[in-house]
């Protein structure tokens, strides 16, 4: 009978040197996440975002990227939820992409920002009809009593706002601002590739790279 301690895979895909590395870490991203696609990876745009609240307890949970430029990494989500709550009492956050037919990881570290409003509002309009209702419809994170309630409180917002919902002042998009990347190349035997930027605005490129111990 197979047990949980003799679960494993020797990981042999592909290997990350520091001469093949770009020095620019979001041209090093953007390059892997290139290859993702390609790979046909079921939703390589998914993200593990993890906060910490006012108590001091971490929080972890998928989300989806929805914009990734020099100034950083840009999800959407309501402001109330308990993510939400957390960015406002400590404002960074780490991001973690793990891309497991490629054996590859990409950790984020840094601040978290508030997109624009008008950024929020681009992208909540390009939004299927559904998910904008949707966003007025779930209080995130606020307990409920049955899924009926859910679904009474998105009929009336649509009967309310037909085609055309606004979009809610409670919800908009957080822009990642790293300080950090890791990027991770599984290799056989555990001995994994790990390089890590660090920013750093008198270096060549504005950040540093160091190869970590596995």
């Amino acid at each position: 009978m197979t047990t949980l301690a003799d679960l494993r895979i020797n990981y042999s895909r592909a290997s990350l040197d520091e001469a093949d590395a770009n020095p620019d870490p979001f041209a090093q991203f953007d390059r892997w996440f290139k290859e993702a696609l390609t790979a046909k990876l079921p939703e390589p745009n998914t993200m593990t975002l993890a906060t910490v609240g006012a108590d001091g307890r971490p929080s972890a949970r998928i989300v989806l990227i929805k914009g990734v430029d020099a100034r950083g990494f840009v999800f959407f989500t309501n402001y109330d939820s308990r993510k939400g709550r957390d960015l406002a009492a400590h404002p960074y956050a780490a991001l973690l992409f793990y891309w497991i037919e490629l054996e590859r990881q990409v950790r984020i570290e840094g601040r978290v920002e508030k997109t624009s409003a008008d950024e929020s509002d681009r992208y909540f309009a390009s939004r299927p009809l559904g998910s904008r209702i949707g966003a007025w419809a779930s209080e995130q994170s606020a307990v409920i009593d049955g899924r009926a309630t859910l679904e009474a409180r998105e009929k009336a917002l649509a009967d309310r706002y037909g085609g055309e919902p606004p979009r809610p002042p409670h919800w908009g998009g957080y822009r990642v601002v790293p300080d950090a990347f890791e990027f991770w190349q599984g290799r056989p035997s555990r001995l994994h590739d790990r390089l890590r930027y660090t920013r750093e605005p008198d270096a060549p490129h504005g950040w540093t790279i160091d190869r970590l111990s596995p």
